[in-house]
């Protein structure tokens, strides 16, 4: 059941900053950069806060929205193709398995040459401790 409040919410045109942050997200970390060089050359204080702000927000770090969706719905597209469908979904499990195993196989190399460290750390310790 929907509320009066949800009904109203819902043909409520955003406002004019939603809109702009959500136009700024569709075009980029580019569009946050120049809209916060803008600012900084136009009104200082505005600038600063719009740097902040999309500093803050981790808006300068993200990837377009755009270039995203697409390449996102590229991947679960089907071909039409079953065959090649199920040859690239095949390497793609291939693949992500590869990465996984190889991600676990760099942590064991960390976690073997931090246990070298550690125990060359304690042996000279130790070698020291003695001697002294």
């Amino acid at each position: 059941m929907t509320t009066a409040a949800e009904y109203h919410r819902s043909f409520v045109k955003p406002s004019w900053f939603a809109r702009t942050e959500h136009w700024l997200d569709s075009k980029g970390r580019g569009a946050w950069v120049a809209a916060s060089l803008g600012t900084l050359i136009i009104a200082w204080p505005i600038g600063l806060a719009v740097t902040f702000y999309a500093i803050w927000s981790n808006k300068m770090f993200m990837k377009s929205r755009c270039c995203t969706k697409s390449r996102n719905h590229d991947m679960h597209h089907s071909s039409g193709n079953s065959a090649f469908d199920a040859y690239r979904q095949e390497t793609l499990d291939r693949l992500a398995q590869e990465q996984d195993d190889f991600q676990s196989f760099l942590h064991r190399l960390r976690e073997a040459k931090d246990r070298a460290e550690f125990d060359q750390f304690i042996k000279d310790r130790k070698s020291t401790t003695h001697d002294a």
